[in-house]
């Protein structure tokens, strides 16, 4: 068991992050008497999950949905049927990102080029 703080250390989150995740219902550490956060080995592998969510751009509530899947079915199977629905998804924004991210450098060296060659010529020098 590890407290709030070693996993926020753990994790480089804030511990109000780690409560915010236990808010929304992500996260479900256990309490001591005193009324402590104390993180399972459960809990620090839904966190890890979460933290490779947010690191491929799933929404929290993607997330969520992906955990929580498998907590009504143990066998996995719908926890990865969602998973990989959501990743089919993610990928296709990504070709999409990739494609306008390839267009609008297309565009830049275009630009570039022109104003290079226009600032050579505005200085009187040779542009061929």
């Amino acid at each position: 068991m590890k407290t709030i703080q070693e996993v926020a250390k753990e994790f480089n989150i804030t511990p109000r992050t780690l409560r915010y995740y236990e808010e929304i219902g992500l996260l479900s550490p256990n309490r001591t008497h005193s009324n402590l956060r104390t993180f399972s080995k459960k809990e620090i592998a839904k966190l890890k999950l979460i933290m490779r969510g947010k690191r491929y751009g799933f929404s929290l509530d993607e997330i969520k949905e992906m955990i929580l899947l498998f907590d009504r079915d143990r066998t996995g199977i719908k926890q990865l049927e969602k998973t990989v629905e959501y990743g089919e998804q993610k990928i296709k924004e990504i070709e999409e990102k990739i494609k306008e991210l390839t267009q609008l450098k297309r565009e830049l060296v275009e630009l570039h080029s022109s104003f290079t060659e226009k600032l050579a010529k505005l200085k009187g020098e040779d542009v061929t």
